[in-house]
């Protein structure tokens, strides 16, 4: 009897060990395997060797644990038939029961939920020459399970996965955290990795600095304008046009003006269009991971945006989409207009023409920019109407204070978030 309590025993450990393997092989972090692999454990890649095969290592795992159990169960029977006759069956299926469950499967998936990655890497060694053993057998289960399933009209890999890569990715991105780290720190860089996979989805017409505001020289000017004009904006390459804001002609490049000046011997009086460079249009629905290629490829860091009906709506630069991603990039040169002010009240005070991109980023909202690119486009696009001085507006789990308008553009918005006891 104290053999076979003694097998037991061990039997219980065996099936402890398959419970917490499954566990702790699934649950490994796949990325973590591939850098640690990357970087020469051996352990780590007999990890990724099992997950690569999930349904063997399942199968091997399953066939494992159920034959231990029931060769423990079949014991703890004739242990306990002998000592209490047919009752004994009954007394074996409440012990062996409360055995498993405690000692076999909670404790030992308890921990190794715990410590997945630790406990894959300790196990991966001993589990992959029982996943070679019994590949045959695994592998016949496997075609009577496939049989089983056609039976019923279920075929495997026969659908695309529910989600895609780039949304299990999504996913962990927003579960990065540490309590280490300042908080401003993990928002920002939560707010880079959602930008990267966010490329292909925005396009420049929702970056794009609009014609509006964009910095063009008039060709039909005396030369001496255009000079002083390049010579005092801090930005080094400007569209010129002439008759018309829309018929761009050419960029200037402030360094090409300097360059016409001094061979000139300090004559303002040159012929600016000439040294200006062919402009290259883009459709604002362009991608920006597309545009952000098309960059490198050509080499040039500056594109005019234009509309379907080929308008000029404003332009993109190489900058607008690297700070798309790591956010404001300020230099000696920039001129700072602050579009955003914290106040007392925990309101902000947002001019228009902030982006929704933005305001996102910075204080992890959800607002939509589907349907405008700024917040007061969003404002108009929710309202369907153009809002009075004074009026306020709720959605989104937000308010807007409407606070100034220039004509018919909205200039200055407060935006109130909820209180924490709100």
């Amino acid at each position: 009897m104290l053999t076979m309590l003694s097998a037991i025993a061990v039997l219980l450990v065996l099936s402890a060990f398959f419970s917490g393997s499954e566990t702790a092989l699934t649950g490994a972090s796949r990325p973590l395997m591939h850098q640690l692999e990357q970087k020469g454990n051996r352990r780590a890649k007999t990890v990724n060797k099992l997950q690569e095969g999930r349904g063997r290592l399942i199968g091997v795992i399953l066939i494992g644990n159920n034959l231990v159990n029931i060769l423990a169960s079949a014991l703890a029977t004739s242990i306990l038939i002998g000592l209490f006759g047919e009752a004994g069956i009954a007394y074996a299926t409440i012990i062996m029961t409360a055995l498993v469950v405690m000692f076999a499967e909670i404790l030992p998936k308890t921990y190794a939920l715990q410590n997945a990655d630790r406990s894959a890497l300790r196990i991966a060694p001993i589990i992959r020459p029982l996943v070679f053993i019994l590949s045959p057998i695994t592998f016949a289960t496997q075609w009577v399970v496939r049989i089983a399933l056609r039976l019923f009209g279920v075929r495997l890999h026969s659908g695309e996965d529910f989600v895609s890569k780039t949304d299990e990715l999504r996913g962990a991105i927003e579960l990065h955290q540490s309590e280490e780290e300042d908080n401003k720190t993990v928002q920002h860089e939560r707010a880079m990795l959602r930008s990267v996979l966010d490329l292909s989805e925005v396009e420049v017409g929702e970056i794009m600095v609009h014609r509006k505001t964009v910095a063009m020289i008039n060709a039909d000017e005396p030369a001496e304008v255009n000079v002083n004009q390049v010579l005092a904006s801090p930005y080094t390459r400007m569209p010129i046009w002439r008759d018309q804001p829309d018929n761009v002609i050419g960029i200037v490049h402030a360094k090409e003006v300097l360059r016409a000046i001094h061979d000139n011997n300090g004559d303002l009086d040159i012929d600016i269009e000439a040294l200006a460079s062919e402009a290259w249009f883009i459709p604002e629905t362009t991608p920006l991971l597309d545009q952000l290629q098309a960059f490198r490829d050509r080499h040039e860091h500056f594109a005019l945006v234009v509309d379907e009906y080929g308008s000029l709506e404003g332009v993109v630069t190489l900058e607008d989409i690297l700070e798309e991603i790591v956010g404001d990039i300020a230099d000696e040169h920039d001129v700072s207009v602050p579009g955003l002010r914290s106040q007392s009240d925990g309101s902000y005070i947002v001019d228009g023409s902030f982006t929704i991109r933005d305001l996102n980023r910075q204080f992890e909202w959800n607002l939509p920019d589907e349907e405008a690119a700024t917040i007061a486009g969003l404002i108009l696009h929710e309202s369907r109407r153009i809002p009075d001085v004074g009026q306020a507006f709720m959605f989104y789990g937000l308010r807007f204070d409407i606070m100034r308008r220039q004509r018919h553009q909205i200039t200055a918005i407060r935006i109130t978030p909820p209180q924490p006891a709100e």
